[in-house]
């Protein structure tokens, strides 16, 4: 990645020394900036990033906008820097944070996930044969995807290691903004799960490609899912993140605590994962239905 002036590595620096951040996080913010920079050379060059003007910060987010950058994203690189600025003006590089208690209402972005109905569901695992070894392999990419909640990366890297037989659960090493966790598995998935690795091995990535017997990555989990939708006559919009939207708006339909739906997903608060009661018309009218205030004792 690129090479910043001082200041900017200073930050990252802070960050790493001080902040004690992951190392996923730092690689975050850094691609933040070199996204940033080019952006921002555009609009008034020979500036450095951290001291740009206001305006310059709004149209950086402008065009990021206009690219189809969503807003959970743009307020993450608005986090990322306001951070920069905020540790410039604590050097006193800065007489103040241009971005300080500035954010972007997100509640436009709020809008309900892609998710399949529980009979699309089982149309799509039943449209996942079993007959052959190839077969099984992706018909258990499918079941893992919707049965634990996993983000298309997260699938790519597990290991045969990661499976807990005894206790029936995974553990998710490398998972987003560094937040590993434990997801138990299903009784139906964890059958199919256990018959595949017997044929798998003892060691290495869980899923491996069937012709260079590499480890899969996301073009390889999406292809088995777009294959195994139009099997099962499903809109080429069912996507293995709409697999993942659909463990969780499922859970949510079954009364499961947003906390506990929030855990399982890896998400940094229930908040995050709130966009799903979006999908479920009525449920938070439910609730509130669910208090009993006045009249009888």
């Amino acid at each position: 990645m690129s090479e910043f002036d001082p200041v900017v590595e200073g930050y990252l620096a802070y960050l790493r020394d001080v902040g004690r951040k992951a190392p996923g996080t730092l690689r975050d913010v850094r691609c933040t900036f070199n996204r940033a920079w080019p952006l921002l050379e555009s609009i008034r060059p020979d500036v450095p990033m951290w001291k740009r003007a206001f305006e310059d910060y709004l149209l950086w987010l402008e065009r990021l906008r206009e690219a189809g950058r969503t807003a959970s994203c743009l307020n993450k690189y608005l986090s990322h820097m306001r951070g920069l600025l905020d540790y410039a003006w604590r050097s006193g590089r800065l007489d103040r944070n241009v971005l300080d208690g500035f954010s972007l209402n997100d509640s436009i972005d709020r809008r309900e996930p892609r998710s399949l109905s529980l009979a699309e569901a089982r149309r799509l695992v039943l449209a996942c044969a079993d007959a052959t070894a190839q077969q099984r392999r992706e018909r258990l990419m499918v079941l893992l995807l919707y049965g634990c909640g996993l983000r298309t990366g997260e699938l790519c890297a597990l290991d045969i290691a990661d499976i807990d037989r005894e206790r029936r659960e995974l553990t998710v090493h490398k998972a987003k903004n560094d937040r590993p966790r434990i997801v138990p598995i299903p009784g139906g998935v964890f059958t199919e799960l256990l018959a595949y690795l017997l044929e798998r091995g003892k060691r290495g990535a869980l899923f491996r490609t069937v012709a260079r017997r590499k480890r899969i990555c996301a073009r390889d989990v999406g292809e088995v899912v777009r294959s195994a939708s139009r099997r099962a006559g499903l809109g080429p919009e069912v996507t293995p993140k709409a697999l993942r939207h659909s463990f969780a708006t499922h859970l949510m339909d079954r009364g499961v605590d947003l906390a506990v739906i929030s855990s399982l997903m890896g998400h940094r608060s229930p908040r995050e994962t709130g966009v799903y009661l979006h999908a479920l018309p009525g449920t938070r009218e439910a609730a509130v239905r669910k208090l009993k205030l006045g009249g009888g004792r």
